[in-house]
């Protein structure tokens, strides 16, 4: 039997409870991937009673998860008590969001999980907690590094459908993320994307499409010359390295229509160069994807919602977006 999808609970108090139970509610007309919740059943049922739904919830592990997805939703738990209300995180919240995500990742570096798909976290309350990363890439990256010996390079790639992106730097202010652009990120970031496309989507020779930074793509050093001096020679090693990429090109005319047919992937120099685009065309069913793990791991391109917790107005599109393209993933990677 297929090995299920191992789903984070996110922060209890926001929308991550609620979009599980309807992707699950939608999981024979959808024909979604097996998945189980990693949280704790109580919490469930009652965000269930809030929802006024009617859905069958039981205790399961990841062995038995795949037998019971078709009548019940499985709920594996962590120990650990979610015992917030919709809209108002408290002193559970933190422990339990990542309680589940270091169970997700003990379940799926150990072969009982297939893949891991994250609801959404609240970044205010874990810090207060004294959480120490910037979000959950980072975390996620350090939980594999515990069990592979060096902290692997994460890639933030957001996909649709229509279109995928990856911004070279990403949660920084635009004067930081300039400072910090180099040829070797560029580099690193391509090689990691090249790799994941062919290994984990299936895409045999991935066709990479790179921006540049300032408009015009600089006008020939008339508007800025990173161009030349960071993208360009950046583009030159990859395509020593075999990869098929263009590029720098203009930012302004990398995604409509026809131009989008010509590549797999963009990538970007910074976080709102890639991201709204995306979001303009795929802002309902976007999924953010991790690159660069020893692990699959797929996210709903959302937040918590706290305003619209508990009231039944969450839309569950983009976790079934993540849902199904993490099990594409590890269908195309064998896992």
């Amino acid at each position: 039997m297929t090995k299920p999808l191992a789903l984070t609970i996110g922060e209890p108090a926001g929308i991550g409870p609620d979009i599980a139970i309807a992707a699950w509610l939608k999981r024979r007309e959808l024909d979604l991937p097996a998945f189980y919740l990693i949280g704790n059943k109580a919490f469930i049922v009652e965000r269930a009673r809030a929802l006024d739904v009617r859905i069958e919830i039981a205790d399961a592990s990841a062995a038995n998860a795949s037998e019971l997805f078709a009548d019940a939703l499985p709920i594996v738990a962590t120990g650990v008590t979610a015992t917030a209300r919709p809209g108002k995180p408290d002193g559970n919240s933190a422990p339990a969001a990542i309680a589940s995500i270091r169970h997700a990742v003990a379940d799926v570096i150990e072969g009982r999980a297939s893949a891991i798909v994250t609801n959404p976290i609240a970044k205010s309350v874990l810090y207060r907690a004294g959480f120490s990363h910037p979000g959950h890439t980072e975390f996620l990256a350090q939980l594999a590094a515990a069990v592979g010996g060096s902290v692997p390079h994460p890639v933030m790639m957001l996909w649709s459908p229509e279109l995928a992106v990856v911004p070279v730097t990403i949660h920084l202010s635009l004067r930081d993320a300039i400072a910090q652009l180099s040829s070797d990120l560029i580099v690193k970031t391509g090689r990691i994307v090249a790799a994941d496309l062919s290994a984990r989507l299936g895409i045999a020779h991935p066709r990479l499409a790179i921006s540049g930074l300032n408009p015009h793509a600089g006008e020939d050093g008339s508007l800025g010359s990173e161009e030349q001096s960071i993208i360009a020679p950046a583009i030159a090693t990859l395509r020593q390295d075999g990869i098929d990429v263009r590029g720098p090109l203009p930012a302004d005319t990398m995604f409509h229509a026809a131009a989008r047919k010509t590549y797999d992937c963009a990538i970007c120099m910074y976080h709102d160069q890639a991201l709204i685009p995306i979001k303009t065309i795929a802002f309902d069913d976007g999924v953010n994807v991790t690159l660069g793990l020893p692990f699959i791991r797929t996210s709903p391109d959302h937040g918590t919602a706290f305003d619209i917790a508990g009231t039944g107005r969450a839309n569950p599109s983009s976790l079934i977006a993540a849902l199904r393209l993490a099990a594409r993933m590890a269908a195309a990677s064998g896992a």
